[in-house]
């Protein structure tokens, strides 16, 4: 597929063009390099501050407080994150999805550009408090442990990939800051296999199965469905949105969040024979 290069653009926060096809990317290193900030202000400006805010700043606090609270305290956290999390993605494939797929174009279009905005605050912080809250619950439970050669493998399965789908996604392979952020990651994933690895033991099936799925959803959350997020706003930006392209985007992204939807429920099947002592 082909992947020409556009000219340098410099477009003040966030408003950058793109090309029409769902997955070429057109926005250029520097571009991308610039608007960061602008992209998060700009989406954070049409979800409603205030919405955007909170809905960062609430779950983030809740799991801060529950690392330090009682054990039922933390569970419940961990717990709710995850039902907030499924349930969004389940309304989003099994009712806006079919809804959305019947109107035209600009109808289509128009939902996605008021909803975007919305859901790239609210999803990414909900997966990461879900994610975060499991993994630090599971060292707080006598009889579940999680090897430090499979926490080295979840962070190497997920940050290397979500690297280098973000890069390809947003056409950032020559941005520095993509560069340096990857780097990072490999390095980083690479150190901590090779401190760990050497000590590997087979962990329990749930724990086993559990650090694979989360993997999926990770990679699938934020190195697919968030950087689709960001082609949408570009488009909503840019000096000519391409409003098919919009719902294109829109409709695929409600379809991941099925995949993402039944991911979070096998959890769910694996957390409850763990607890009523499945799996031998």
């Amino acid at each position: 597929m082909s992947r020409e290069r556009l000219p340098d653009l410099r477009v003040p926060h966030g408003d950058v063009p793109e090309r029409q096809h769902i997955w070429v990317r057109s926005v250029s290193p520097l571009a991308m390099a610039a608007t960061v900030r602008g992209t998060i202000r700009g989406m954070g400006r049409r979800a409603n501050p205030a919405f955007a805010g909170a809905v960062v700043a609430v779950p983030l606090l809740a799991l801060a407080a529950a690392v330090v609270a009682p054990l039922e305290i933390h569970t419940y956290v961990h717990v709710m994150a995850g039902v907030l999390w499924t349930g969004t993605d389940l309304f989003m494939a099994l009712v806006l999805g079919p809804v959305l797929g019947s109107l035209d174009v600009d109808e289509r279009a128009s939902v996605f550009e008021r909803f975007t905005p919305k859901t790239s605050f609210l999803l990414p912080t909900l997966a990461t408090v879900t994610i975060a809250s499991g993994i630090l619950l599971v060292g707080r439970i006598p009889y579940l442990t999680l090897p430090a050669a499979w926490l080295a493998l979840l962070t190497a399965g997920t940050l290397v990939p979500v690297a280098i789908l973000v890069g390809w996604n947003l056409d950032a392979f020559d941005d520095r800051r993509w560069q340096v952020a990857a780097a990072l990651a490999v390095l980083g994933s690479v150190a901590a296999l090779a401190l760990t690895l050497p000590e590997f033991e087979m962990a329990s099936t749930p724990i086993a199965l559990t650090v694979a799925i989360v993997t999926a959803l990770s990679v699938l959350g934020f190195g697919v469905l968030m950087p689709g997020e960001v082609r949408i706003y570009q488009q909503m930006t840019s000096e000519n949105p391409d409003r098919e392209l919009i719902g294109r985007i829109g409709l695929r992204n409600a379809k991941l969040a099925g995949v993402q939807g039944v991911l979070q429920l096998s959890i769910v099947v694996v957390m409850v024979y763990l607890r009523y002592g499945g799996f031998g």
